[in-house]
């Protein structure tokens, strides 16, 4: 019986098989445009949803802000975030995407590639990338170098000065370093590497918010006569922490997504390696800046722990494809102990950030160029020189701009309104409606 069933079985197979309509077998070229399509359609798949975890990191910069600073700021913090995404794009759009990639029109130093979206980049060109995803990841990256700049001005700066910095900075600073390096210019024919932008984004903002605060001067009662600092505590350290996890999230689509791709074996290795050593550096940050404040200060203190952090997750995005694990941890650790010392150096110089946004982005951009050299193997030479091109370029024009709007009488509100906030005064808004907390610093 069992036979007689096999068999049956067997026959019945045949016959649906036979009626089945018949499927040719793929040629060679067709199998290869299949898998050539198919890596396109992942490829762009991949860099669409790390441009959306960069553009989720502005969630997280205006958390982080706007806990570090006081009540009656909120609205203001939180409105600048808004604008450097908003204005950003669309003036990377019609500006900055054709000075960062100039393409033919490149001599080096500067070029322009043209208005709005165009294949002008090195990766959209004969690459596996469509512009417009290309654009839409740029532009994160642009908005995100603008942004670092508002927690080191916030609580004093007028707010149409900062819509004009903003302007500059990511319709022209921003694109012309970039250039220099991931557009081909003198730095990249240098042989100057940043794999992900510890220098052409986070040292170009830290150093351009140093010198907003610089021009600008501290906040009122930061300093006492004889230069000793004031602690000015912020509002609400849960949605800085908040604010922080969310930074670390978007920093996935910050560091794996700068491979541009992820079809292929040798691209999701390194992808996952880069992932891997992103993690490990933020947790050597955290780790070693509680630790160094903890020593110093004599308490374990949650702001600092939370700039190392972000200072390891720095100091990483230059040579995160470079480095092996065991690396990753040092650069992390030292970014960590680099945030507390950079945030004792500005109080001795009294120089007023609130939110540390040059010891995490400036300070430890610095480091991720130079570590990229250490630990990388790239050119020393080349990673001193980028280390210092970059944030001098973004210092000396930022320093400008602001000594110019100083100059206008439009850069910095009065006594009376920055001792009122900046939500009331210049927006008429609370954060906080109903509480009554705009009295105090």
């Amino acid at each position: 019986m069992k036979s007689l069933l096999s068999k049956s079985g067997a026959i019945a197979a045949g016959l649906l098989l036979a009626a089945a309509p018949f499927s040719p077998p793929l040629l060679a070229a067709e199998t290869v445009d299949a898998v050539a399509a198919n890596a396109y359609a992942i490829d762009n798949f991949f860099l669409f949803i790390c441009a959306v975890l960069v553009l989720f990191m502005q969630a997280g910069f205006s958390l982080v802000e706007s806990g570090l600073n006081s009540a009656k700021n909120t609205v203001n913090i939180m409105f600048k975030n808004l604008m450097d995404l908003s204005l950003g794009v669309i003036l990377f759009f019609f500006i900055g995407y054709g000075l960062m990639y100039p393409g033919e029109t490149m001599n080096g130093w500067f070029g322009f590639g043209g208005f709005g979206i165009s294949a002008t980049a090195p990766e959209a060109v004969g690459g596996n990338l469509h512009p417009a995803v290309d654009f839409l990841f740029q532009v994160a990256f642009a908005a995100t170098a603008a942004t670092i700049v508002s927690g080191a001005v916030a609580g004093r700066m007028q707010f149409k000065a900062y819509l004009i910095y903003s302007a500059v900075i990511t319709a022209i600073i921003y694109p012309i370093s970039g250039m220099w390096k991931w557009g081909g210019g003198w730095l990249d024919q240098l042989g100057f590497y940043d794999f992900a932008g510890s220098l052409v984004v986070h040292a170009l903002g830290g150093f351009a918010g140093l010198a907003a605060a610089i021009v600008l001067g501290p906040r009122l009662g930061r300093f006492n006569e004889d230069g000793t600092p004031n602690a000015m505590p912020g509002h609400n350290l849960a949605l800085s922490t908040l604010g922080v996890f969310i930074l670390l999230i978007g920093w996935f689509g910050f560091n794996p997504g700068s491979q541009l791709a992820i079809a292929g074996a040798d691209n999701t290795s390194i992808v996952m390696i880069i992932a891997t050593n992103t993690m490990l550096a933020a947790g050597a940050g955290a780790v070693l800046a509680m630790i160094t404040a903890w020593a110093l200060f004599k308490k374990p203190d949650l702001t600092m722990a939370l700039n190392g952090l972000l200072g390891g997750l720095v100091g990483i995005t230059a040579n995160c494809d470079s480095v092996n694990y065991n690396q990753a941890i040092i650069i992390g650790a030292v970014a960590g102990v680099l945030v507390v010392l950079g945030v004792i150096l500005l109080d001795k110089l009294k120089i007023d950030d609130p939110v540390g946004a040059w010891p995490v982005h400036g300070l430890n951009g610095i480091w991720g160029g130079l570590a990229t050299g250490i630990f990388g193997g790239h050119p020393m030479m080349a990673q001193v020189i980028g280390s210092i091109a970059i944030p001098l370029w973004g210092f000396a024009t930022m320093l400008v701009l602001f000594l110019i709007l100083k100059a206008m009488g439009i850069l910095r509100v009065s006594k009376e309104e920055e001792m009122k906030g900046l939500d009331i005064s210049e927006h008429e808004e609370e954060a906080y409606y109903g509480f009554d907390i705009y009295t105090t610093q």
